[in-house]
């Protein structure tokens, strides 16, 4: 009776323990189907999203407008202002520079010359056309030839000569007398060139040796009735245009001003 018993007792343990390994067998495999499958969800659900591209615009794409067209012309400039002054100065003997502006470049959002005239007289200009530091030519690019330099140069009795010159080959387009000036107009540019004992390139050397660019303008102006000025623009690598007012007895800068745009 005691043995029948014990020997049941030890059938029940044995039962026990083949189930509850059975179990965990059968949990085991559960667990590692389950982790399969969901590794290989994630695994399909990354084939089908796609990764999210971080691009940095380019350079050209954050310009301004007003830097575009600034850009545009200069890339497509061969001729220095240096190289274009020297010209238009040798084709009218003795004549000195009173203006020299690269058509194109801010012709029509230049800030006011001081005197809000930009010129000798009140007028728009010493010749009665507009001056480089108002507006210009409507053109905001290099035409079918090319950017162009325009420059005033005038004789010692103040007479002024307008000299266009391919801002490419360097080549004299156009030299002309302009016909609407009066004695006054010639009077007040001799007086203006008289009291310039500065040159444009010297003036132009100053606002450069402050802010390396490219200079695209260069006029002489009228100081609020103190002296006379080269006012200078200066186009940097960032294709923002500074305008210099040099006086032109000294070479002191006497008023700086970044065009944001």
């Amino acid at each position: 009776m005691n043995s029948a018993s014990s020997r049941s007792r030890t059938l029940k343990a044995v039962g026990a323990l083949s189930l509850a390994a059975a179990t965990a067998l059968l949990m085991t495999g559960c667990g590692q189907s389950s982790d399969s499958a969901s590794s290989a969800a994630t695994s399909e659900a990354a084939k089908v999203v796609p990764q999210k591209q971080t691009t940095t615009p380019s350079a050209t794409a954050q310009l301004t407008e007003d830097q575009q067209e600034r850009k545009t012309v200069l890339d497509a400039t061969k001729v220095t202002f240096d190289d274009a002054a020297t010209t238009a100065t040798g084709e009218v003997a003795g004549s000195k520079l009173v203006e020299l502006d690269l058509e194109g470049v801010d012709d029509d959002n230049q800030s006011p010359s001081p005197t809000a005239t930009g010129s000798p007289t009140g007028s728009p200009s010493p010749t009665g056309s507009p001056s480089p530091t108002g507006t210009g030519s409507p053109s905001a690019s290099p035409g079918a030839d090319g950017p162009v330099w325009v420059a005033e140069v005038a004789e010692k009795d103040g007479t002024i000569h307008t000299v266009r010159i391919n801002a490419v080959d360097g080549k004299v387009i156009e030299a002309r007398v302009d016909a609407d000036q009066d004695a006054d107009d010639k009077k007040q540019t001799a007086d203006w060139l008289a009291q310039a004992t500065q040159t444009p390139q010297q003036a132009a050397k100053v606002a450069t040796e402050k802010k390396k660019g490219t200079v695209t303008s260069v006029s002489l102006e009228d100081n609020e009735g103190d002296g006379v000025i080269w006012q200078v623009d200066v186009v940097g690598s960032d294709w923002k245009k500074t305008t210099f007012d040099v006086d032109a007895k000294n070479d002191t800068i006497v008023r700086e001003e970044t065009d944001e745009d």
